[in-house]
């Protein structure tokens, strides 16, 4: 049985914040499942690891909680957060203090072929 869930956010665009809401609270109840969660942010879904980006989304209308709410959250539950190296190239370096760490590629192919992980996309 696999221990991992790493969620990759590759599709979801943070133009559309409605999307933002179920990646986010998965990993936060899986992390209080004790599973061992990543969301690796790539493609459109990584400007959301850029300050001032996800403080900007309100996820849903009529609340104010923010995409950053939900990070926030999902990291205090322990869901570790990741970003992949071509989003520095697209909106810079300036990441919010929740991304643990920069990886490539490889890092998720490999991770995604464990058979002790599950990957879930977005």
């Amino acid at each position: 049985m696999a221990d991992k869930l790493i969620i990759v956010m590759v599709n979801t665009d943070p133009a559309n914040p409605s999307e933002l809401g179920a990646p986010f609270f998965q990993a936060t109840v899986a992390a209080a499942m004790d599973y061992e969660v990543e969301v690796i942010l790539t493609g459109r879904s990584g400007e959301l690891a850029i300050r001032g980006v996800a403080e900007r989304i309100v996820v849903q209308l009529g609340s104010k909680r923010t995409a950053y709410d939900f990070i926030q959250e999902a990291h205090e539950a322990g869901v570790t957060f990741k970003v992949c190296t071509p989003t520095l190239e697209f909106w810079g370096d300036d990441l919010i203090p929740e991304i643990d760490e920069t990886v490539g590629g490889a890092y998720l192919i490999s991770e995604a072929m464990d058979d002790a992980t599950v990957t879930f996309t977005y």
